[in-house]
């Protein structure tokens, strides 16, 4: 069996976790920073990226303590076993490696005995060489235009990443307009379809079976719609594939040059790093989505060689577990200072929740301990006038990684000014809130002293309250991608800890056999 199977609460750590807890649960953030080096022991530094932790409720103990559960449960061999293409993906009997897909080493990766890595590069090549082709504005449609929009349909982490990836690099695209078709819903397909010419839109189907129900329904959809005005023969000029049934995609009437591969070695969820990121290369241009891939392997690096004390998602990944396991917060937030992230909170929603959603552990026993943290965000600074109330004031703990970059794209200095001081104001109130003695000295020095004890209760801020401050310098493709990887490796980290499969999701089928079952019945 590729994976050890280690239950954590039965390790000596989790043991000492559990007294040290005890003995420190009370702590407070303001008490830690009577430490006047707290930030510096506390913060972790990667190229463009600062990592500043320091506003947890943690010592340098607790970290000892849940690095030495990351050694006990043997994390170490886990890195090394998802790395170098073991079985790890146990129960669907495949190897997870999407992290070989934007590996630029030319150390082999085997598979059944064969190295992936030319299979990888063949399909980069030609990602880059269609994509050259359609920007250029060399490919043509049935009537001789160039194309102007591209249409994914997928659904899931088919559609998720790509579309999250468009938009947050909205900045770096070309003149190609992206839309992203996913839901079942008649009404999402009926509104894209009102966008497009059929002369000049390119439809890009992402679907590995090319039977998922939501896309292939919408593929024909969008087929029909363009056979209104063209022909069968038209369809290779305007549809593409991205998938491993070729049959089924011939007889749909795209031509067998026109199809990428997909590999049961990548998971849907981390899988725009291969050719179901062609959406993403084809609107940014390939060499944005290379350098994405690159930021992702840059991080890959630190993750599988640098020090557990030292390494960024197994650092965010052992606080994770520390707030779920012991402080039983059920949630947390990401909260991404930058509009072109919006879609973030969406896309983790899927690759964390459909990964460690688990309720059986490696020996196929039940779990008695939390697994699976529950997450969702915003914006900065929409969500601090929306759901921010609770975060601060409310009952429940909601650890929070809050995600901004030192420099902003289009250099509007003022506006950065005012969003990054929104930022770093957010967090430390969280941390160190508000006291009764300074709410008194507030309300004596606005005149409402008549108003003091009735006002006072509502206006304290415990704080004690956790976050995470992740700092970029710029939002670039490579820097995506290197956030992209950070929480791809923390997931993983945390399923090694929690003794579960991360990369197979049981729990989406049996809806979707019932909606089958119904859908007979009905016909």
């Amino acid at each position: 069996m590729a994976l050890k199977n280690i239950n954590p609460t039965k390790t000596q750590a989790w043991q000492k976790l559990t007294n040290h807890f005890n003995d420190h649960k009370d702590i407070t953030i303001k008490e830690l920073y009577k430490d006047v080096n707290r930030k510096a022991h506390f913060s972790l530094e990667f190229e463009d990226l600062l990592v500043d932790f320091s506003k947890n409720r943690i010592t340098k103990e607790t970290l000892d303590l849940l690095v030495e559960l990351a050694k006990e449960v043997d994390l170490k061999d886990a890195i090394e076993k998802q790395f170098s293409g073991e079985v790890i993906n146990v129960t669907e009997g495949r190897a997870v490696l999407h992290t070989a897909l934007r590996s630029n080493s030319e150390e082999p990766v085997f598979m059944d005995g064969k190295n992936i890595k030319p299979q990888i590069q063949a399909a980069l090549r030609k990602i880059r060489s269609f994509s050259n082709k359609v920007i250029s504005g060399k490919w043509k449609g049935y009537t001789g235009k160039s194309i102007t929009d591209i249409v994914n349909i997928g659904i899931g982490g088919s559609d998720l990443g790509p579309d999250m990836v468009v938009e947050s690099l909205q900045y770096y695209k070309n003149q190609l307009t992206t839309h992203f078709v996913s839901n079942i819903d008649g009404d999402h397909v009926s509104e894209v379809m009102k966008k497009l010419n059929p002369e000049t839109t390119l439809f890009v189907i992402v679907s590995k079976t090319f039977t998922t129900q939501e896309t292939i329904t919408n593929a024909e959809t969008l087929k029909n719609w363009f056979l209104k005005s063209a022909t069968i023969f038209d369809i290779p000029k305007h549809f593409v594939a991205v998938s491993t049934n070729l049959e089924a995609v011939d007889n749909f009437g795209i031509d067998k040059s026109n199809v990428f591969p997909m590999w049961n070695w990548v998971g849907g969820r981390f899988s725009l790093w291969s050719a179901v990121g062609l959406s993403i290369s084809l609107s940014v241009g390939f060499d944005n989505y290379r350098a994405l891939l690159d930021g992702a392997e840059e991080m890959d690096i630190h993750f599988r060689s640098e020090d557990f004390d030292k390494n960024i998602p197994v650092v965010l990944a052992l606080l994770s577990i520390w707030y779920n396991n012991f402080y039983k917060a059920e949630t947390e937030a990401v909260l991404p200072y930058s509009q072109y992230l919006k879609k973030l909170p969406d896309y983790l929603q899927q690759a964390i929740m459909e990964s460690n959603g688990k309720g059986v552990d490696r020996n196929g026993d039940q779990i008695d301990y939390q697994t699976g943290t529950i997450v969702w965000g915003s914006t900065g600074t929409n969500m601090q006038h929306a759901f921010m109330q609770l975060v601060h004031q409310g009952t429940k703990l909601i650890p929070t990684d809050f995600i901004g970059y030192k420099e902003s794209l289009y250099g509007l200095t003022d506006h950065h000014k005012k969003l990054m001081a929104n930022y770093y104001g957010q967090m430390e109130a969280l941390a160190f809130g508000k006291s009764k003695e300074e709410v008194h000295l507030e309300l004596k020095f606005a005149g409402n002293e008549d108003k003091i004890s009735q006002l006072l209760p509502f206006k304290i801020f415990e704080g004690n309250r956790p976050s995470n401050a992740i700092l970029f310098d710029k939002l670039t493709p490579r820097s995506l991608g290197k956030l992209i990887a950070l929480y791809e490796h923390k997931i993983y980290t945390q399923g090694i800890l929690w003794n579960i499969y991360s990369y197979d999701q049981f729990g989406v089928e049996l809806g979707k056999e019932l909606a089958k079952k119904l859908l007979n019945k009905q016909s």
